[in-house]
């Protein structure tokens, strides 16, 4: 646990007597594949950080349709926002594997922040970097097509895991599907239109990039 807060971005940088306070109102939840960890409209009592596993944040509309929003890993923290506005939470969240989290409550956390300027500093740029990334997302969904929201998630994939020429999907293809507003049938044909087009080469969940700069120009 000690570990995985003291890296976070959250976290980052603050001194050891600082971490061994968040780490004492910390605690560890474990979830099982498929399960609830909170539903929209929960009150916003605290919030997560990932310690292993994925968590996905998504929207549920009345005919069942599901929007993925977002799909946290390791060092992550997720619900952060309702927990300083007292409210709930405004999404579905659910383990997408067998996942171990740890869980800071509202009331605990709030106090500590009051004695903890960097950890103020910590979470406006984490936050500010979210809004940013929703801001994207919410253009991505209204202004482009799927194409193009493919090719931008895959450009941002070789940039979070460093690679230039080979990524590696950490969510099924229906997840992503979701994720990219659209459902699994017009991916693959995207997928297989970019294959032929030699913009990639898919196998399985590892995808090879062989050409990012016809990439680039379908963003």
């Amino acid at each position: 646990m000690r570990q995985v807060i003291a890296t976070s971005e959250l976290f980052g940088g603050l001194s050891p007597e600082h971490l061994d306070e968040i780490e004492k109102i910390a605690t560890r939840k474990e979830y099982k594949r498929g399960e609830t960890i909170f539903f929209e409209g929960d009150p916003g009592t605290g919030f997560y950080m990932v310690e292993t596993g994925k968590v996905k944040i998504f929207k549920m509309s009345l005919s069942g349709k599901e929007q993925i929003l977002h799909i946290f890993g390791s060092g992550e923290p997720f619900g952060e926002v309702p927990v300083f506005h007292d409210q709930p939470f405004p999404a579905n969240a659910t383990a997408l594997e067998k996942t171990s989290l740890i869980f800071f409550p509202r009331k605990d956390f709030v106090e500590l922040v009051y004695t903890m300027p960097s950890l103020v500093m910590n979470m406006l740029a984490v936050l500010s970097m979210r809004l940013r990334r929703f801001a994207t997302q919410i253009e991505d969904l209204s202004l482009k097509e799927v194409p193009e929201r493919l090719a931008g998630y895959l450009l941002y994939l070789a940039e979070e895991q460093g690679n230039t020429d080979r990524v590696e999907l950490q969510i099924s293809k229906g997840q992503l599907a979701s994720l990219l507003g659209t459902i699994p049938e017009t991916l693959s044909r995207i997928f297989a239109r970019m294959s032929d087009e030699g913009l990639i080469r898919v196998e399985g969940k590892n995808i090879s990039l062989h050409n990012l700069k016809g990439l680039e120009e379908k963003t």
